[in-house]
C-alpha cells in the first residue's frame, strides 16, 4: 500500500519560506500570462531528472544565471519526473529510481519531493509535467509551473486536473502538431469540474474546482514539422481569439520544433526572441532541454549512466544553455532601448 500524501508531507514538509517563495513565483508567472509583467518565462532544464544530486547542482548554476537576467526573463527550472512512452522505455525517476526496472516507486516519490524542497530553498521555481493525477498530488505545493504533455492534453482526466491545480498550467498541442486539441483542453480547464481524485489521507474523493483562469497552448511542433514560427504564431492567436481565450503562447524549443537534435534548439529560440523584438506580445516564454553535457545516452543493464548527461531526450549543454540566456537577454534589452517604453 502506498503511503498517502498527507503522510508524505509531514516527514518531508514545506518549510514557510519555500512556501512563500513558490506563492510569489506563481504570482509572476500568473503577471506574465496576464501580460501584466514584459519578462517573458524561460523553463529550462534536462528531459528527465535521473540523478537528484547532478540535478542540484544545476540548480544552483541556474538560480544564479536566472539572477543575472532576472530583468528580462522569469527562470524556471524543468524538474520532469515522469515520462509518457509512446510504447516502452523508463518512465522517470518516480517510477524507476534505481534505473533498474525494479519500479520501486514509494522512494521514487520521496526522492523527487525530497529534490524539490532542496530547489525551493535555492530559491529557484519548479516545473513539471502532470502525468499521473495520483502522483500530483504529492508534489504540487512544490511547483510553479505545470505542463500537461501532448500525449495527455486530449484526456478528461488531466484537464479537470489542471482546472484545480494552483499553478499555470500549459498544454501542449497534439503529436501530429494540430492545435485544436490544446486549444479545446485550455477551454475546458479555464472551466469549473467535478471529479474523482486522491485526497491527502490517501482516500479516493470528490473534488470540485472552480476552473484554472492560467492555462494556455505550448507549441512543441508535430509530426508535420516545427510550429514555432511568426505564420503558425499567428494562426494560433485567430484560433484563441475565436475561441475567447487569451493570447498567450509558450514556444518548446525542443522536441518537435527541434527534431529532438539539440544543435538546433538555438535556432528555434533566436526566432522566438526576434519575433518578440519585433513586437510579437502573445508570447509569453519558451522551453529548453538543457543539461550539463550536449547529447544523450541509453540506459544499459549493469552500467551506471553518467550524471551528466540524459538519458532520455538530448539536451544541450550547460556553455550553451548560459550563452543563449545572455544572449537573448541582452537582444530583448536593447530592443527596450531601441524602443522604451512611454512612461
Amino acid at each position: 500500500m502506498l503511503t498517502s500524501p498527507g503522510t508524505v508531507f509531514t516527514e518531508l514538509p514545506l518549510p514557510p519560506e519555500s512556501a512563500k517563495m513558490i506563492d510569489a513565483a506563481r504570482r509572476s508567472v500568473f503577471d506574465i500570462l496576464r501580460g501584466r509583467s514584459d519578462r517573458l518565462l524561460m523553463i529550462a532544464g534536462p528531459c528527465s531528472i535521473h540523478d537528484p544530486d547532478a540535478a542540484l547542482r544545476y540548480a544552483g548554476r541556474l538560480k544564479a544565471l536566472g539572477d543575472e537576467v532576472r530583468d528580462r526573463f522569469m527562470v524556471i527550472m524543468r524538474v520532469y519526473f515522469e515520462k509518457p512512452r509512446t510504447t516502452l522505455g523508463w518512465k522517470g525517476l518516480i517510477y524507476d529510481p534505481d534505473l533498474n526496472g525494479e519500479y520501486n516507486i514509494e522512494k521514487g516519490i520521496v526522492m523527487a519531493r525530497r529534490l524539490l524542497l532542496k530547489i525551493a530553498e535555492l530559491g529557484l521555481p519548479a516545473a513539471t509535467e502532470m502525468l499521473d493525477p495520483v502522483i500530483s498530488a504529492y508534489l504540487e505545493d512544490t511547483i510553479t509551473w505545470a505542463a500537461i504533455g501532448a500525449r495527455t492534453t486530449e484526456a478528461p482526466t488531466h484537464r479537470q486536473l489542471a482546472s484545480g491545480l494552483p499553478m499555470a498550467v500549459g498544454f501542449k498541442n497534439s503529436t501530429d502538431g494540430d492545435f485544436q486539441t490544446a486549444i479545446d483542453a485550455v477551454a475546458t480547464a479555464r472551466s469549473p469540474h467535478s471529479f474523482i481524485g486522491t485526497m491527502e489521507n490517501g482516500h479516493t474523493g470528490i473534488f470540485r474546482t472552480k476552473g484554472n483562469p492560467y492555462c494556455h497552448v505550448v507549441l512543441r511542433g508535430g509530426n508535420s514539422g516545427p510550429n514555432y514560427d511568426a505564420v503558425r504564431v499567428s494562426d494560433l492567436k485567430e484560433r484563441l481569439r475565436k475561441a475567447n481565450l487569451p493570447e498567450r503562447i509558450v514556444i518548446d524549443c525542443s522536441h518537435a520544433n527541434s527534431g529532438k537534435d539539440p544543435r538546433k534548439q538555438h535556432i528555434v529560440l533566436r526566432d522566438v526572441i526576434r519575433q518578440c523584438r519585433d513586437g510579437e506580445k502573445a508570447i509569453a516564454g519558451v522551453m529548453m532541454e538543457s543539461w550539463f553535457r550536449e547529447g544523450c545516452q541509453k540506459l544499459q543493464a549493469g552500467v551506471t549512466p553518467s550524471p551528466e548527461l540524459s538519458i532520455t531526450d538530448p539536451c544541450i549543454g550547460w556553455e550553451e544553455t548560459e550563452q543563449l540566456i545572455r544572449e537573448t537577454a541582452e537582444k530583448l534589452r536593447s530592443a527596450d532601448r531601441e524602443c522604451p517604453h512611454p512612461s
